[in-house]
């Protein structure tokens, strides 16, 4: 695989992972757009493996602070999370949907959905025009101290639509929490963290792919490695732009973005299929 196909590839999704923007939906689109062949499953593999690394350097602390709360242990200075010692199980409560949505739907997201540009076209739209609802309605009066049962169902009830193309699981659970009143920071950082079980299990699963069909192929070790790191350094980085970014600004960018590129995708399939026809 060539050098330059493994850093686009993992820079797409480095960056699209975790903006609300869909990274399947760019993935998919990135080869056709550029007439390069498919990356395929090992790196496919190395690019998830490489943005659950991202994740999990970001919010190590988070994540030890809620899981030993989770138990009655107090650790951490976190004074959100502090407020809200519940918050293990409640995000355990939420990675029940997707884990339900991916054992079903698994084929169809891997298959005929991964190739239907007028799907993915249709959920960029929608969901954009989702999220400019919620970050207009939404009240953003309640952080993750608030949280409660009901607002991870709702959470994680969205993130089940994440396995559909172009849907964005960042998207579509921050918007989720903004229809539940969180504030933008408290949306994002919670959407961040009920996707850290579900990039787990996707990635675990992938791996078990794999070495159910004989592990990294020598010619894949070098790619498999550049992609890890890319897509890896990148996503941590975005995590933090958009963490900030959330801070001081509403997610119209993002909105806009979603709807000018849903669009340009959905027209160039009409296009493409009536000449195919």
């Amino acid at each position: 695989m060539p050098i330059l196909h493994v850093l686009v590839f993992a820079l797409i999704q480095g960056i699209t992972e975790f903006l609300p923007i869909s990274s399947s939906a760019h993935l998919a689109l990135a080869p056709w757009l550029l007439g390069w062949p498919e990356h395929g499953l090992v790196f496919d593999i190395a690019l998830h493996f490489g943005t659950l690394l991202a994740v999990l350097l970001y919010y190590w602390r988070d994540w030890l602070q809620i899981g030993l709360q989770g138990f009655g242990l107090k650790w951490g200075n976190d004074e959100e999370l502090k407020g809200n010692p519940r918050l293990l199980w409640l995000i355990a409560a939420a990675s029940v949907p997707i884990g339900i949505a991916g054992w079903l739907l698994h084929d169809y997201a891997e298959g005929p959905w991964h190739t239907n540009y007028l799907l993915m076209g249709g959920m960029l739209v929608g969901v954009g025009l989702l999220m400019g609802l919620a970050d207009r309605l939404g009240k953003r009066q309640r952080t993750l101290r608030e949280l409660g049962l009901w607002d991870a169902l709702v959470i994680g009830a969205a993130q089940a639509l994440a396995v559909v193309p172009g849907t964005s699981r960042s998207g579509i659970t921050i918007t989720a929490a903004l229809f539940r009143n969180l504030d933008r920071p408290a949306a994002a950082r919670f959407s961040f963290l009920v996707s850290t079980p579900a990039i787990t299990a996707a990635a675990l699963k992938s791996f078990w792919d794999l070495h159910q069909q004989g592990g990294i192929p020598a010619d894949m070790r070098m790619a498999f490695a550049i992609g890890v790191l890319a897509s890896g350094l990148t996503g941590w980085a975005f995590i933090a732009i958009l963490i900030r970014y959330l801070r001081t600004h509403t997610l119209r960018f993002f909105v806009y973005y979603r709807l000018i590129f849903g669009i340009i995708v959905i027209a160039l399939a009409t296009i493409f299929r009536a000449n195919a026809g």
